[in-house]
């Protein structure tokens, strides 16, 4: 083995000459701020962007309104402009729509879970530096101690800001989001199947069916509640989230959304919005209404249809209010399917999903609607990480100059690459960690594993309760545009052209690494609460 890879190597540098003469890999990029990942610099859309952004404002006169649409848990293969929809069992004709009249991105990339990638948009930062490593679960710790979030900042650019649904970032004082920025908040603070497990006898009957242990359950130290808040204020409890509850929260939701819309349309300040629907998370319960109404008849998919419906009341309402032509929507799910709860689970064409590093983990679709703004029927297969939608979003309110200097700041500025007609990416490399382990990279179509994840029971699943994390012993390297599945490694090739591009890989991993001399990177902020 030791011979094979020597051998392995000297191929790739004697065959890298052939092959970095003119590579999109070899694409120089740009230091913009020492805290900041090196971008690629587009001059010619820059100038687009910026031209019709000065349109825009000279037209309203205020700053965009920015939506965040986030869906839990929602497969890169669920909506049907990914090759999803009536084919796997749920029509998504609004979702579809909003591709069509937009930016259909293919390589949008979230963390390994839900908390990582929800800490990453707020912060701009990876996990390795904000520290929610994983989500906290039954009331323990998490937060985002000691950050600077997005709603903050915007707060400060004279951004009204809103979070309604899922949280998941912590319950302490602190950690809610109510004392992190935003103005208003209507959710729950936790996730949806710490509420509903332990109640439902088809998933857990010997709890379920035992009142002392339904107790206990409700006696755990964590919120068992609908909440709301104000800006400073204390959380008010709503009503407990029982089976019931759960199914129709996410039109509770929604009410709340399009309500907030309709009054942000009677103001002056603009406003920034994060919309994180509870579907389609396990467990899934079909909403009024929405039982059996997917072709399927399976729950998940009947939540499909009800978030794709959602979707659709929510844009609908931005145009009845006459802000759809402000109004910079971005839709997103933050990881791939969880298969170990299949069938309640989403669909990826992708090796793996939810908890690992493969494409099927983090590889979420992503669309950018703007009406007039952003081109319609464009579709790009750019490097996009969700951490770059804190810097973007800044950059589109004018506030770029409030960007922290006193930490590291993975998101980069897309503004350029989502607004121009035929705007590329701005991002030379995308970093999957999973916890503290930097398991793979990613540049231009080439991704190299560090660390794989294995299924170590059977066969069957490659995915979060069923793998274990292996180091790599050898180069494994993917052409995703002809192996997305990541099923034929670079060392199996017996061909350099996968291998040569390995040591630039390592050399911007080296790069990114070295950041954290300067920005050390966060502990595991996530730890157990014990009840008192």
């Amino acid at each position: 083995m030791l011979r094979k890879i020597v051998l392995l190597t000297v191929a790739m540098f004697f065959s890298a000459a052939a092959g970095w003469a003119a590579n999109p890999l070899l694409e120089k990029t740009v230091k913009v701020a020492d805290n900041m990942e090196p971008v690629f610099q587009h001059p010619a859309q820059i100038q687009e962007a910026a031209a019709k952004l000065a349109k825009l404002y000279g037209k309203t006169g205020k700053r965009p309104n920015i939506l965040v649409l986030l869906v839990d848990d929602m497969g890169w293969g669920d909506p049907g402009v990914y090759g999803g929809g009536i084919a796997v069992g749920a029509p998504t004709p609004h979702i579809d729509q909003l591709a069509d009249e937009g930016l259909r991105l293919t390589s949008t990339y979230a963390q390994p879970t839900c908390s990582p990638t929800r800490a990453t948009l707020n912060t701009g930062r990876l996990p390795i530096y904000h520290g929610i490593y994983r989500p906290p679960m039954y009331g323990e710790k998490g937060g985002l101690s000691g950050e600077i979030t997005l709603a903050q900042l915007l707060s400060k650019a004279g951004y009204h800001t809103g979070m309604v649904g899922k949280w998941h970032l912590g319950e302490g004082n602190d950690q809610q989001p109510q004392n992190l920025g935003y103005d208003e908040f209507f959710g729950f603070l936790g996730v949806a199947d710490i509420y509903t497990d332990w109640r439902d006898p088809a998933i857990s009957p010997d709890i379920a069916n035992r009142p002392e242990l339904v107790e206990a359950f409700e006696q755990l130290p964590f919120n068992h509640n609908l909440v709301r808040a104000k800006k400073g204020e204390e959380l008010e409890n709503l009503e407990k989230i029982t089976v019931p509850v759960l199914a129709n929260i996410d039109q509770q939701f929604a009410d709340y959304t399009v309500d907030f819309i309709k009054r942000m349309a009677k103001q002056d300040e603009p406003f920034f919005m994060i919309h994180a629907f509870s579907k389609v998370h396990y467990d899934n319960y079909p909403a009024d209404g929405y039982a059996g109404k997917s072709p399927s008849g399976y729950p998940y998919k009947d939540g499909v249809i009800e978030v794709d419906d959602i979707v659709g009341r929510v844009v609908k309402t931005l145009e009845e209010t006459g802000q759809a032509e402000n109004t910079f929507v971005f839709f997103t799910s933050d990881n791939g399917p969880e298969e170990d709860t299949f069938p309640d689970s989403g669909h990826t064409p992708f090796r793996g999903a939810k908890g690992t590093t493969w494409e099927g983990g983090v590889r979420v679709p992503g669309i950018a609607w703007w009406p007039g703004v952003i081109k319609g029927g464009r579709a790009s297969d750019g490097l996009f990480d969700l951490a770059d939608l804190f810097t973007t979003s800044l950059a589109l309110a004018g506030a770029k100059d409030n960007i922290p200097t006193d930490r590291y700041i993975d998101g980069i500025d897309q503004t350029s690459f989502l607004l121009a007609d035929d705007g590329e990416s701005n991002r030379k490399t995308v970093f999957y960690w999973y916890q503290d382990k930097l398991c793979a990279i990613r540049i231009h179509n080439i991704k190299y594993n560090n660390y794989l994840f294995v299924p170590f029971e059977d066969g069957r699943k490659i995915a979060k309760s069923n793998s274990v994390i292996q180091k790599v012993p050898y180069v494994w390297a993917h052409d995703l545009t002809i192996d997305p599945k990541e099923r034929f490694p670079a060392l199996n090739s017996h061909t350099p052209r996968l291998t040569w591009p390995v040591p630039l890989m390592l050399q911007e991993a080296r790069r990114y690494v070295g950041n954290f001399k300067k920005y050390p990177p966060n502990k595991n902020v996530v730890t157990t609460i014990k009840s008192e």
